[in-house]
């Protein structure tokens, strides 16, 4: 990398918690500055808007998130084990940036005012929800899982299951409710077995 891309990724790096803390309404280009200490056409030099900047930083933290939850998970046979590894992951993995799941957070913040983050958080989630379907269609392929499952029912509802749950426990202050998920969801995925 040049100074330039090097300088870019650090104003993405240092502004994704920002975003992912504050929203996307809620930090300011000010705030963008002072964490990276760069003048105004410093920034502007790389991005040409607050809703660009916004969008990479997204990308990145989600890209974060992704690495952390998924590593390990090709060395787990079975394709239940790997669910289950899935499930385990997001609930024992504290989260890689402050202020939580940036897929939820940009969910929520951009789920009535931009269109471009909102576009984002779609592309995240089909993507994970995809990535989930196909183990569980391998598993059924491989004659690990019961013909008959519905991939697109089981990843929806280990990813509506973690996401409430990660809600309730950050409105709770403690893991509870992400802890109850997973365990539910361990007796939930084990129960797929062929």
């Amino acid at each position: 990398m040049n100074k330039g891309e090097l300088t870019r990724q650090r104003i993405i790096e240092e502004a994704a918690p920002i975003f992912n803390q504050r929203g996307f309404a809620g930090c300011s280009m000010q705030d963008v500055l002072e964490a990276t200490g760069l003048e105004k056409g410093g920034v502007y030099r790389h991005f040409a808007s607050k809703e660009e900047l916004a969008a990479e930083a997204f990308q990145y933290a989600w890209g974060r998130v992704v690495k952390e939850r998924r590593q390990g998970q090709d060395a787990i046979p079975g394709a239940v084990g790997k669910l289950i590894y899935t499930v385990r992951r997001f609930v024992e993995t504290p989260g890689v940036l402050p202020g939580g799941c940036p897929l939820m957070n940009t969910a929520i913040d951009a789920d009535d005012g931009n269109p471009v983050l909102r576009g984002l958080v779609c592309a995240a989630m089909e993507d994970w929800k995809a990535r989930l379907a196909s183990i569980v269609e391998e598993g059924i392929a491989r004659g690990e899982i019961r013909v008959g499952v519905v991939p697109r029912r089981v990843a929806n509802t280990m990813i509506a299951a973690l996401e409430g749950a990660l809600m309730i426990s950050r409105l709770e202050g403690n893991r509870t409710a992400v802890q109850d998920a997973g365990e539910a969801l361990e007796l939930i995925l084990g129960g797929l077995a062929a």
